[in-house]
């Protein structure tokens, strides 16, 4: 095998003309404009983070948790600028994969456009999982008892009802014990998780006009919501339940990482959908930073409500939005955010089952799956079958499994397509595209940087600003230790190939904010990452490198 033919790429004028004529298909709808685009990303990115998991990450963080949400607003700002750059120049639905096709050649697309499959795969079973819980608790509010063996996943039920502690979830004992057998088998699924997994999928198969109507009601509906929430809430703020304001210092905001950049998640996936933009090289970069610092501003102000209204300590709770609200008495409020939380996840798990599809299509143009995965409906202009394939391959899942074990692994698939599409910005040959990062100069500004960060480190430490013994601590005895090794290694490598290469600033960061970020995940789920990668590369041998396009025209 050449090792050569693992890295042939595509070159823009390639893959921009692409021929999307596959099986005798017409081609995708061209619909969306830039406020369309935005809808898009408010629609994925406000969901479950707002209405859940911000309560879980103000629990540890107290209200300087703020400072994580910019943060990591700030870590996906820089990756913005590279997927808008790339967007701009790069018109296909394959979102990172084309671009690491571009740029990186075969193989390391293959391993992102994989790498996107497990994040939007994960991704839309957590969020359906996450409407679920939303759904039933809604229903058992209004006095309807809902069958708790059908609300909850198998191996939960079974965990909790063997064990001998107070801390019992009483919902998971009771699926347990009131669910009927068959053969001695306890019969317990989450049916409302498939059911609107399978009513989101057929609203995607039907294309994407309907699909874009309905997400710009659902925005619309959600943004009512929460500006309500802001300004009731203001009323009800204490200014002294944000003292302290970083109760459990730096570990403590930072125990919230999965959890706020899952939050964030979305504004990736509209760049999925740039076949059917209109003027894509303008419309999509707007689309993207549009979402994504509407989105920023509204997790801060909710967050400053949350922990302004009550005790950080009180936030640990799955609905922390109605939680509060409960707490002070407003209940109206309390059921209007209940009944929103589940329009808000439903538009959430919209936008990830319309970005699948397209990853799949995207690397079935390019041979790498079978032509089946890029057959598009020639009534509805929609890959019907990878639509169909997606909405199997979230559904069925939905009916066992627990989404605590899901959620990293959504974070690090998303952070490693960040990563390798920063990157891929400092290797882009110089084109005509509309939007471009700007450049700023890094060879003194990085290394400033990161001997700031060093020092600053060391200050709330009380260390000497010298002492970097506390880096090998970390290596050594931290539950991390390989993330950090590996963190440690590019920061130096990168911070000399910025003095030597004049690199450009905004995609340095971007790949060392979200490879930080990524360390915050431990071992166990970069080992995870790792298999699932190890397998996709099984496949790619197996069929995409010898069915792939590009062999007609090895040199390339």
């Amino acid at each position: 095998m050449n090792i050569n033919r693992l890295f042939r790429k595509k070159s823009i004028d390639q893959i921009s003309p692409e021929v999307p004529f596959i099986l005798g298909e017409s081609s995708l709808s061209k619909t969306l404009r830039a406020r369309d685009l935005t809808a898009l990303g408010i629609a994925a990115i406000v969901g479950a983070g707002i209405f859940s998991t911000i309560g879980q990450a103000a629990s540890n963080g107290g209200p300087a948790v703020i400072f994580l949400f910019i943060f990591t607003a700030i870590a996906c700002g820089f990756s913005a600028m590279c997927y808008a750059q790339f967007a701009s120049s790069v018109p296909n639905s394959g979102s990172a994969y084309s671009y690491a096709y571009v740029v990186f050649g075969e193989m390391i697309a293959w391993i992102i456009g994989w790498d996107l499959l497990l994040e939007y795969a994960i991704g839309n079973i957590v969020v359906a999982i996450s409407w679920s819980d939303y759904f039933t608790n809604l229903v058992n509010g209004f006095g309807w008892n809902f069958p708790s063996w059908l609300s909850t996943d198998y191996f939960s039920a079974k965990a909790y009802s063997f064990k001998n502690t107070v801390d019992l979830n009483n919902e998971l004992v009771s699926a347990w014990s009131s669910a009927p057998s068959i053969f001695g088998f306890k019969i317990i699924f989450d049916l409302p998780a498939l059911v609107i997994t399978f009513l989101i999928t057929m609203l995607v198969y039907r294309g994407i006009n309907e699909s874009r109507k309905a997400s710009n009601l659902m925005v619309i509906l959600k943004l009512v919501v929460i500006f309500i929430v802001i300004v009731a809430g203001s009323f009800y703020v204490n200014p002294s339940n944000w003292s302290p304001f970083a109760p459990n210092g730096i570990a403590g905001v930072l125990k919230g990482v999965s959890g706020v950049f899952f939050a964030y998640i979305g504004f990736d996936a509209i760049s999925t959908t740039t076949e059917e933009c209109v003027e894509p090289e303008k419309d999509m970069p707007k689309g993207i930073f549009g979402s994504l610092i509407i989105c920023t501003i509204l997790y801060v102000l909710v967050a400053l409500i949350l922990t302004g209204i009550v005790k950080y300590d009180t936030l640990a709770v799955g609905d922390p939005l109605a939680f509060v609200f409960d707490k002070i008495g407003v209940h109206w409020i309390q059921y209007l955010v209940s009944v929103s939380a589940i329009i808000a996840v439903a538009s959430v798990l919209l936008v990830f089952q319309i970005g699948q599809p397209r990853i799949w299509m995207a690397m079935s143009k390019d041979g790498l799956l079978p032509k089946v995965f890029a057959k598009i409906h020639p009534k509805f202009k929609s890959p019907s079958f990878s639509t169909v394939l997606t909405g199997f391959l979230v559904g069925i899942p939905t009916l066992f499994i627990n989404q605590a074990i899901l959620l990293d692994m959504t974070s690090i698939g998303t952070l490693f397509a960040f990563v390798l599409v920063s990157s891929g910005v400092l290797f882009l040959k110089p084109d005509k595209a509309k939007y471009k990062v700007p450049y700023l100069n890094s060879r003194f500004i990085l290394p400033t940087l990161t001997l700031s960060g060093i020092l600053i480190y060391n200050l709330i430490n009380s260390l000497p600003f010298y002492e970097l013994g506390w880096v090998i601590d970390l290596i050594a005895k931290s539950d991390k230790s390989f993330p950090y090794l590996v963190f440690v290694i590019i920061l130096i490598v990168v911070n000399i190939l910025a003095i030597i290469k004049n690199l450009s600033l905004i995609p340095v960061l971007g790949v060392l904010t979200c490879l930080y970020l990524m360390t915050e995940l431990g071992n166990t789920n970069w080992i995870r990452f790792g298999v699932w990668l190890l397998f996709g590369l099984v496949i790619y041998f197996l069929y995409g490198f010898k069915h792939s396009k590009l062999n007609s025209n090895p040199s390339k």
